[in-house]
């Protein structure tokens, strides 16, 4: 919330210059513009589109809403260069893996490239009006001591991706994952950035884009496997190995590292959380929705359709997934990619004394893992 109340902050003093401020009200959706119905005359409401099924549900009961009033609701394409039903397959059903979803996206992209539209004189056009901005204390939040990354893009870190992408002990990402959640950049600006600098990058991008549609296209997935079977899945659901998971207490430095990294500062490196969570599904065989949980109640740059998406991904469960058989041995994720063990010992202060045991052996948890998977898709 702080990054929220941060950037309305600046927005605040962008406006300010044109005697105009923002109001902002702290109240559920309905009593919220059944105030501004009362206090001002509103002939239209302009927003951006969202796709999560709660958001859908949201705007839709709003929009009746307004309807009522006589006021038009008019919703645009904003936090993703394409929506819906813009890249879909031949037989116009939307795709379910990346490869070739990404192939057509950066067709469709490389045809119409977004257009970025230059700032204009507008002062004339602001509400003339005089608000102050809520406290977060007087909306019932406190002041993080979390270390915001820059909405700045490092170009030179983006140039070279593919060399660093994987190494968790040095800044070698773009760590806008938050921004873009928030809205504080531009996915336009950033793409066009991206074709041009790296790939790979713009890969990332994609995949983001590609989750978010699975998510509008299948929202079942919130609650459920993308891919049925896996539902069959006999999960031992240990509460207290859940527990050393999320304190990060297992044994093994990559996971307990990742784990502490979320825990104090709400963001973990991405190679780090494909390990993290396939230890979780596959090395303790809890399901992928209690890691999901956790991720959702400590990322700062939580985001539903990239959470979820990855970590069905992870437990083999989703679209284009990593088969089920593909399992982490997170000593040997360390000794790959981070051989001085720089970025573990930065988050495991105990490693030389007082480290615990692993709480399960690699081995046995990749054959019990193998062999539970193997059921579960086998029955008929």
């Amino acid at each position: 919330m702080t990054l929220i109340h941060q950037a309305l902050s600046d927005i605040q003093g962008s406006l300010e210059q044109f005697g105009a401020s923002l109001y902002v009200l702290h109240n559920n959706p309905d009593d919220a513009f059944l105030k501004l119905i009362q206090e001002f005359h509103i002939r239209s409401v302009f927003t951006n589109n969202d796709y999560e099924p709660y958001a859908i549900r949201r705007d839709e009961q709003i929009q009746k809403l307004l309807a009522l009033h006589d006021i038009s609701f008019h919703s645009f394409k904003d936090q993703v260069i394409f929506e819906k039903n813009e890249i879909v397959k031949s037989d116009k059903t939307p795709y379910t893996v990346f490869t070739p979803y990404s192939k057509s996206w950066k067709e469709k992209f490389n045809q119409h490239p977004p257009e970025l539209f230059p700032s204009e004189n507008l002062k004339d056009q602001f509400y003339k009006c005089n608000f102050t901005l809520p406290t977060l204390e007087e909306i019932g939040f406190e002041e993080t001591a979390h270390d915001w990354p820059s909405s700045e893009l490092n170009a030179d870190a983006i140039r070279h991706y593919e060399e660093t992408r994987n190494l968790p002990y040095i800044d070698g990402t773009s760590r806008l994952s938050v921004h873009l959640r928030f809205g504080t950049v531009s996915i336009r600006d950033l793409a066009i950035k991206a074709q041009k600098l790296n790939e790979q990058w713009l890969n990332e991008l994609i995949w983001r884009e590609f989750f978010m549609m699975i998510l509008f296209h299948f929202p079942r997935v919130v609650t459920d496997s993308f891919k049925i079977k896996y539902e069959k899945i006999s999960w031992r659901n240990d509460e207290e190995e859940f527990k050393q998971w999320c304190a990060g207490e297992t044994g093994y430095p990559m996971v307990d590292a990742g784990m502490q990294e979320l825990n104090e500062t709400g963001f973990m490196h991405n190679r780090v959380r494909m390990v993290v969570a396939s230890f979780l599904t596959k090395h303790l065989l809890i399901d992928w929705r209690w890691g999901e949980a956790y991720f959702a109640e400590k990322l700062l740059d939580y985001e539903l359709s990239s959470n979820n998406g990855n970590w069905q991904w992870a437990a083999g469960c989703g679209c284009d997934a990593a088969p089920y058989f593909r399992i982490f041995n997170p000593a040997e994720q360390a000794r790959k990619f981070d051989p001085d063990f720089k970025y573990i010992r930065k988050w495991v202060k105990n490693l030389d004394e007082g480290y615990p045991a692993p709480i399960v052996q690699h081995e046995f948890a990749r054959k019990r893992a193998l062999e539970v998977f193997k059921r579960a898709l086998t029955e008929n």
